[in-house]
């Protein structure tokens, strides 16, 4: 679930570079560059990028802008297309009865396993075309007073996926904002030592 519905799971960042003051007029026109990419009309597996966060067809922001007030919201979009593993087996072996019915004709007895390996790609490919991507979107919000970021998913392949795509889009770098992190941040940064000196208890 997204920040703009009534509940929401999310992970928190801080980013651990100095923003250079430069980038805040410039946040659109990066994100644009690595906006999301439509794959509904290709055979490609997977396509991600930013969108709108109002919108997740509005790449260019043209709807809605980036900035809500001292926040930047927008969102990650990542659409996959998967075969059915039922879908893939039955006209794998259709195409298979078909291949073998072509091969007797020419007075073969079998199919190799390349002449195999190539027909599960043929047909993987033309499933690929048939098959619609299906889209998910996960909201981002960045306080961009404190820095700090807002990812609304807890997967683990989601959390890499944002943090390696925000890295690439602005040159900086994201670090979870842990328990200890968050200690560090209220205590300052004389009392890191202390911090780490701490040993977990069992409490009964």
């Amino acid at each position: 679930m997204g920040f703009l519905s009534a509940s929401a799971s999310f992970v928190r960042y801080r980013i651990i570079d100095e923003v250079p003051k430069g980038i805040w007029p410039r946040v659109t026109d990066l994100l644009q560059e690595q906006c999301f990419q439509d794959i509904d009309q290709s055979s490609e597996e997977r396509s991600f990028g930013w969108v709108s966060i109002d919108n997740m067809l509005d790449s260019n922001w043209s709807e809605a802008p980036v900035n809500k007030g001292e926040y930047l919201a927008f969102a990650l979009r990542v659409d996959t297309r998967r075969i059915p593993p039922a879908v893939f087996k039955k006209h794998y072996q259709i195409a298979l009865e078909e291949s073998m019915a072509k091969a007797r004709e020419q007075g073969k007895k079998f199919i190799g396993r390349d002449q195999k390996k190539e027909l599960k790609e043929q047909v993987r490919l033309r499933l690929m075309t048939r098959t619609l991507p299906v889209p998910a979107v996960f909201d981002v919000v960045w306080n961009s007073r404190t820095n700090r970021v807002y990812f609304a998913s807890t997967q683990a392949k989601m959390r890499s996926l944002f943090e390696d795509h925000f890295t690439q889009t602005f040159k900086l770098h994201l670090e979870p904002l842990t328990p200890f992190y968050l200690a560090l941040d209220l205590a300052g940064k004389e009392q890191q030592n202390l911090l780490t000196e701490y040993e977990p208890a069992i409490l009964v």
